[in-house]
């Protein structure tokens, strides 16, 4: 009985182990949510996939972006522009993964531009990139 009992708990022991061990890392966390049909036409690039609709609204699994990452790298180009190295490292987003989504989202709405500079690559601020910042900067004003 005792050794039935010993190989039973084992099991949960390896399963939990499993369990672990799988859980992904550093992948950008999604979230399931109700959107307005109207704001999820506008927002696309959010939306991971769209369940049924509810009235006026669509349930939705979403990207779920940190302001915070986001001003995290809009932060460091407030100076002046900086190669993808310097970038990454002075940002702290440490996950290499989720600093690329971040940098693309950046990019896509035209936050940060980017330019060859011989083997480099080169980042800078947008006026729309700074607009942003300043938002967030100066919330006492």
């Amino acid at each position: 009985m005792f050794k039935k009992a010993s190989d039973q708990l084992k099991k949960i022991t390896q399963l939990e182990l499993i369990r672990y061990i799988t859980v992904p890392y550093g992948i950008m966390k999604t979230r399931m949510t109700y959107i307005p049909v109207e704001v999820a036409d506008h927002f696309s690039d959010f939306i991971i996939k769209k369940d049924e609709q509810i009235l006026d609204a669509v349930k939705a699994r979403t990207r779920d972006f940190s302001t915070i990452s986001i001003l995290k790298l809009l932060y460091q180009l407030r100076c002046g522009p900086i190669t993808f190295s310097d970038l990454y490292i002075k940002s702290n987003i440490r996950m290499k993964r989720s600093f690329l989504n971040y940098l693309h989202l950046c990019m896509e709405y035209n936050f940060i531009r980017k330019e060859p500079v011989g083997s480099n690559m080169i980042y800078f601020i947008t006026d729309k990139g700074r607009t942003m910042l300043d938002l967030f900067m100066h919330k006492n004003n």
